[in-house]
Formats: structure tokens, sequence, C-alpha cells
């Protein structure tokens, strides 16, 4: 038995080593982050510093190849690829899977700096004077750069591996898969452990700190709206009202909580915007985002590669680089989480989604937030917000909203929209940790998700008490960098993966369209078959009578020629597997496959409008081929046997 069948028999048991070590590692940090807050602080602090000072320039050039990677996979060959069998169909519609994206990649990050960020940059920009028309647009223009195309690329990247590996080569959908290209069936060993609890103890802390400052930010927004007070009491009931939440939405799993609270969040966002538009200056804003998305898009490559090396300014470190390692230590807990919502999508199609419909819409949220603000500011002379944002960016949205017509309403829809995404957050970032350490399987005991929804409340909690969150926050970013350089050599090992997949489908070429031997005369006959529908029953028996004898047929030809192959016979599909060594295995399948009949007469499906029937489809190891062979004759049968296998040994032929 092979490691991958192994594993496949544990894999719905709990990961012990990966789930303990974790938990043991979470809480000796915990304590000592505790212990000594001030200490952990000043260090991880002092190796931020550092990391920033001497491997800025790496940071800068990973993100710009990982763009280009993303760009180009967009484009390549490679985009017609699915992330999962050839037959797979998308497990969730377009407009629920964009919703599953801004709520677990950005939604919280827009609601927190889409006012507070422009102002800063607009107050204290790179290289133009403060507060003035340069100001402005340089200030849309670098959020742009820090919200857009090269964060979103960071996720994609980490999704694509995983959800590759994972969906189309049956591999864990957890963070030793990505490993997979560089360490081989060692994954399933104590490194890929080693890998998977490393995945786990980032996202429970990347989550953890995300919710302590977002509960800090809801009590400010409290306080700014309704005079409830700033304090650690309010705080904390703030956190168990949010994990309340969480824990209910884990219960609905994740195709009734997580998807239906990520679509309300979004019909809640497209509403706040198309708000703040109408009650703005809605022609300047929609001129303004025109010009900043040109802006951004002219000066791409030079903000890209731009390291303020012949200017000595703290800002690239502060701004750039630290959003650089942020979003790619969030990147193993988003990214496994689009890739658990993306199957059955093409690469191409994947990619589009994930890279430029989110992108899209954040320029129109910086723009209408951020222009909005900046214009009170500087046109209308309403300096109070920047004073307000300059003292606690926290409540820079509340500061904002309170500015325009139904403030009071507005902003209390904010303040929901907020909690829910910090719900989401939980939700799903207890869904991703309890995935990496379950051998990556999601329908697990309802008391895992339990132990990591309340471990992440229990966590926040500590922390908001005794301080420390920052220190943690600062630790998640500077282990960015090591994982930056393995996600370099996981993306080298994709595309040597993909350029052999790619390479193995160009050999093929399938002619869907052939023609069974010994019918070609009979076309009375073909016609029949075309027309009818077969019964499960009929397709059934034509397996037993027809296409095992003739598969066995070539597997006793190939065994004759010593070479080794495996045939399995079931009630509902025939498998040939014939193995070559190092080399991929070839797989020819047949199997039954229901469907629904198409209208050929205008009356056909009066009293059934979903009238059933079966068809035996051909499956190689790439998945389904979507043609149908039933009633072929046996020999037919063996010649696209061998015709497929024939193109099989090119595309060996090709990798030599």
């Amino acid at each position: 038995m092979s490691k991958i069948s192994i594993y496949n028999f544990n894999a719905n048991k709990l990961n012990k080593p990966v789930f303990i070590s974790a938990s043991i590692v979470i809480a000796i940090l915990v304590l000592v982050t505790v212990l000594f807050p001030t200490l952990m602080q000043q260090f991880f602090t002092d190796l931020q510093k550092n990391v920033i000072d001497t491997a800025g320039w790496f940071y800068v050039l990973s993100v710009a190849g990982i763009f280009v990677a993303v760009v180009y996979l967009c484009v390549s060959r490679h985009g017609a690829i699915k992330l999962g069998p050839d037959h797979a169909q998308a497990d969730y519609t377009q407009l629920t899977w964009l919703a599953m994206l801004f709520s677990a990649g950005m939604g919280i990050g827009l609601m927190f700096f889409g006012v507070a960020e422009p102002v800063m940059h607009y107050v204290a920009p790179p290289t133009a004077d403060p507060n003035s028309i340069a100001a402005t647009r340089e200030a849309l223009k670098m959020t742009f750069f820090h919200w857009g195309l090269h964060g979103w690329a960071i996720y994609a990247v980490v999704a694509l591996i995983l959800a590759y590996f994972s969906f189309r080569h049956n591999l864990p959908l957890t963070l030793r898969s990505a490993f997979h290209p560089l360490i081989g069936d060692k994954i399933y060993t104590w490194r890929g452990d080693i890998i998977d609890a490393f995945a786990v103890i980032s996202t429970i802390f990347g989550v953890t700190t995300s919710l302590g400052f977002g509960v800090m930010q809801i009590n400010s927004g409290l306080n700014y709206l309704f005079d409830v007070e700033v304090s650690q009491t309010v705080q904390l009931l703030i956190v168990v009202f949010i994990i309340a939440l969480a824990l209910i939405s884990v219960c609905s799993g994740l195709d009734k909580g997580i998807k239906r609270l990520s679509q309300i969040n979004m019909i809640m966002a497209v509403g706040l915007l198309m708000f703040v538009l109408i009650a703005g200056p809605s022609l300047f804003l929609l001129q303004a985002l025109v010009q900043n998305t040109g802006a951004y898009l002219s000066d791409l490559v030079h903000n890209t590669f731009n390291l303020f090396a012949y200017q000595k300014t703290d800002w690239l470190g502060g701004w750039t680089i630290f959003y650089w390692a942020w979003w790619l230590s969030w990147s193993p807990f988003v990214g496994m989480f689009i890739a658990r919502i993306s199957r059955g999508r093409t690469i191409r199609e994947f990619l589009i989604g994930v890279l430029f419909i989110p992108s899209g819409f954040t320029f129109a949220w910086m723009t209408f937030f951020g222009n909005s603000a900046i214009d009170l500011i500087h046109v209308h002379g309403v300096t109070d917000l920047a004073d307000a944002v300059a003292k606690d960016s926290s409540i820079a949205l509340f500061a904002f909203l309170e500015l325009l017509p139904f403030s009071q309403v507005v902003s209390f829809i904010a303040l929901v929209m907020v909690i829910i995404f910090f719900v989401t957050s939980c939700d799903s970032g207890a869904m991703v940790v309890d995935m990496l350490a379950s051998f990556g399987e999601n329908n697990t005991p309802l008391w895992q998700r339990f132990y990591w929804t309340l471990g992440i409340g229990i966590v926040a909690t500590i922390l908001l008490l005794n301080g420390g969150l920052a220190a943690l926050q600062t630790m998640s970013i500077v282990s960015a960098l090591p994982f930056t350089v393995v996600l370099i050599i996981a993306i080298y090992g994709m595309f040597t993966a993909l350029n052999i997949e790619s390479t193995k489908q160009q050999s093929m070429n399938l002619a869907m369209t052939q023609q069974p031997t010994g019918q070609t005369n009979n076309w009375k006959q073909r016609l029949a078959t075309i027309v009818h529908f077969p019964s499960k029953s009929v397709v059934l028996t034509f397996l037993s009578r027809n296409v095992a004898p003739a598969i066995k047929q070539v597997a006793d030809e190939l065994n004759t020629n010593q070479i080794a192959t495996e045939v399995i016979i079931e009630s509902e599909r025939v498998i040939l597997t014939v193995s070559h060594v190092d080399q991929p295995d070839f797989i020819y399948a047949v199997r039954a496959r229901t469907h629904i009949q198409p209208d050929l007469l205008e009356d056909a499906n009066e009293e059934d409008d979903e009238q059933m029937y079966y068809r035996a489809e051909v499956h190689l190891a790439e998945g389904g081929q979507d043609y149908d062979i039933m009633s072929w004759p046996e020999a037919a049968i063996i010649n696209d046997v061998v015709e497929q296998y024939q193109k099989h040994v090119h595309f060996l032929h090709l990798l030599k």
C-alpha cells in the first residue's frame, strides 16, 4: 500500500502530533509574552527593524516576482487546467465565491484603513508636500499600491499551490502539500507535521492579534457613537460576543455560516459604498476613481521596485515592507481558505477572480472613502477629521461617517459590518486551523472546531488583559521572511508540475468525435444510439458485458509484454491502471454517470422536466473526458483504450 493510500485511510482522524504540539507551543508563547510583554515587544520590534533594514530588497523583489508569476499564469497555456478533475464543477456560484473572498481576505482591512490610510498619506506623504494636491494624488496612489494587485497576488499564489496539489493531485489540503515539489512523499512524515503545526501557530496568532486590535476598534466605535466607555471590561464582553457568534456560525458549517455571513456583509458593503458615493461629491469621486486607477497602473513598475535607495527615509519600512510582510504572514491562512472554496475552477478563472475583482472593488472603496475624507479636509477645512485620525486611526471610519447624512444609522451599520467581518475571520480561521490539524479534512467532529474557536477567544482575552498583542503581531510579521523563501521554491515546484501536465494535455489532443470501428457505414444504428437515453441498468449491463472484457483483453496483452497492469471491476465503473515505475501511470476508466435528458422533442419533458439517463463516460487520470462510449462494440472500445495509451506513451516520451 502506498503512502498516499495510508494517508487517506487515516484521513478522518485527528492529527495528534500537529494538534498537541501546536497547542503546547501556543500556550508557551502566550505565557512568555504575558510574563514579559515589554521585553518580547522590544525583542520582536528590534528583530523586525533588522529584517526590514537588511532584507527589504528581498521582500520587494519576491513580491514583484510573485506578481509576475501570477499574471503569467493568467495568460499562459496553464490557465485552462482545472483545480480538480477535468469534469469537476465549481462548488459555489461566482457571487457567493467572491463574497467569501471579500470577507476572509480584505473586508476588515477596508473598514479599518479605507479612511485612515489615505488621510495619513495625505498628511505625511513619502515625497510630496504634506496637505497639498500632490499629496492627495500620492496618497491614493500609494494606498492602491498597498491594497491592490501585489497583495492579492500573494494570496492567489499560495491558494493556487494548495488547491492545485490538493484537488488535482489528491494531496491533503494543508500547507504541507505546498512542499511536495521539494520533499516529495516526505510530507506524510514528521516533516509535514512540523509544517502544519507552524501554519496552525501562525494562523492562531494572526487571527488572535487581529481580533484583539479589532475589539479595541469596536470599543472605540461604540465610545465614539454611543459614549460606551473604553475599558477592558467592555472589550472582554465584545470578545465573548464575537466568539459566541463565531461558535454559532461554526455549528452551521461552511455552506451556511461563513457563506451566509459573507453574503450579508457583501450586500452591506456595496450598500455603504454606494451611500458614500451618493452622499459625497459623486462626480468628483467617479473622476478620481478613473484617475487614481490610471496613476496606479502607470507607476506600477516604478512603485514595485522603488526602494527609496537615494533618499533617507523610514517611510518604505513603515509602510510598503510592513504591508508585504503582513500579506505574506497572512497568506497561509487566507490562501488555504481561498483554496478550500475554489475547487472546480480553472486556473485562469481562479486567478482573475482572486486577483482583479477584489482589487477593483478595493480601488472603488479606497477612492470613495479616502478621496471623500481628504476632500473634507483639504477643500472644506474639516481639519478635525485629520486630527482624529492622527490621534486614533481606529475611529477614522466613524469620524468620517459622522460628517455624512444619516450618520447615526450609517455608523451603526458600519459597526455591524465590522463585527460580522471579525466573526467570519474567527470562523474561517478556526476552520482552517481545524483542517491543518485533521489531515486537511473539513468534515471533522464539532468539538474540534469549538476547540480552536474558543482557543482564539481565550488567547485574545489573555493578551488583552495582560498585554502582548503587539509583540505577537510583530512576531507574525517577522515569520514572513523564512516563509517567503520556502514559498518561492514551492512556486518553482508548481511551475514544474504545470509544465508536465500541459505537455501531457498537448500530446493527447483528444478526438471527441471518434467513430466506433465497425459502425462507420451503419448510420441508422449509430443514430438510434444517439437518440436513445439508456437507464442505469442498461449502462451497468454494458459495462459488465462489453467494457470489462475489452479492457481485460488490453490488460492481458500488456501483461504479455511485461508491463504491469491492474483491472478493477465494480458495479458502476471499470478501471485499467498501467504502471510505469517512476513515471506517471496510465489510467483508463469507464464510469456510469447520470445526466438530465436533452429536450429533443417539444413535449419530451411535459410530465417530468428532469428525466434522467445514464452514459458510459471515459475518465483518464486527469478526470472525465466528457465523451460516451455506450453501445460501442468491443473492438471500438479496445481501439479507444489503445489510442489513449498511445498518447500517454507519447507524453512520457516528451518528458524525456
